[in-house]
């Protein structure tokens, strides 16, 4: 690609992230004005039951006297975010919540590499958006809002070599997710047989993968990391969009969280100390 065509995609994206990030500004102003709001009505209502009690018992009260307002320190957003893309370095608020699937805020024809800095060691992935550019798109988005900050690698199962994670309001299976799934990438095939999805992914040691259930359309942000050969026997199924590969020092990281295993449950069983992924962060070039 030449270097002038690269320069006016590169001012594209600055353009399309300043005016997302104006949007997102412009959001959040809406937000504190409504809540401001809210809390006004409250209040009044409050202050007009208050006065109708007092004038109608005979042994008035002596008013309340307001609590100060204490600062509390910063939460996740309570109300799904609008769709706009976060800061590319990470700077926006963080997000667990939104309205429905990101608008695409990569640039599939760019490399992008995924940090995860965990308790147990740091593993770089290198991210395939050429190849699966909606899938890299989900996650690259949920890290740079830091959806994926502090939560917990949940679940080992040695029977097939996984690290399970990406579940910021539970730390388990069971989280609901970040309020939407995407589209499979490919679209797969179904069994007539078995009733069941088929796919082309198969599946070897150091690779990011997404998590799903057994419907179509059903990944949205859980993911596993693989960890040894016995990650091969989900090949039958190939239905686990692979999404990026990490290096030989990633995947010594990730074999030592595997074998901090301690089998029970449901899901085969976790790790025997609290496994967090401190931060996600992206690069992109």
């Amino acid at each position: 690609m030449s270097t002038a065509k690269r320069e006016r995609q590169r001012e594209n994206r600055r353009l399309r992230l300043a005016a997302d990030e104006t949007a997102a500004k412009q959001y959040a102003t809406r937000r504190r004005v409504k809540l401001i709001g809210i809390a006004a009505v409250a209040v009044a209502a409050a202050l007009a039951v208050l006065g109708f009690l007092q004038r109608n018992n005979s042994e008035p009260e002596p008013e309340p006297v307001a609590e100060p307002a204490v600062e509390q320190p910063a939460e996740p957003a309570s109300e799904p975010a609008a769709a706009v893309c976060p800061a590319v370095d990470g700077s926006s608020p963080r997000v667990i919540d939104f309205d429905g699937p990101h608008p695409m805020c990569i640039d599939p024809e760019a490399r992008y590499v995924a940090t995860f800095d965990t308790s147990e060691g740091e593993m770089r992935f290198e991210l395939t958006a050429s190849e699966t550019p909606l899938t890299v798109n989900n996650f690259v988005t949920l890290a740079r809002w830091g959806y994926y900050d502090g939560t917990l690698l949940f679940r080992t199962d040695p029977s097939i070599d996984i690290i399970q994670g990406g579940s910021p309001h539970t730390n388990d299976n069971r989280d609901p997710g970040p309020g939407y799934t995407i589209p499979d990438e490919p679209a797969f095939d179904l069994d007539p047989e078995t009733g069941g999805l088929t796919g082309p992914y198969r599946y070897q040691p150091g690779q990011l993968v997404m998590a799903r259930s057994a419907g179509p359309d059903s990944a949205s942000a859980q993911f596993f990391l693989t960890t040894g050969p016995n990650a091969s026997r989900l090949d039958g199924q190939g239905t686990y969009v692979v999404f990026g590969q990490t290096d030989d020092a990633g995947l010594a990281v990730a074999q030592s969280i595997i074998g901090l295993h301690e089998p029970g449950g449901a899901l085969g069983g976790a790790p025997s100390r609290d496994v967090t992924v401190h931060s996600v962060t992206i690069e992109e070039t």
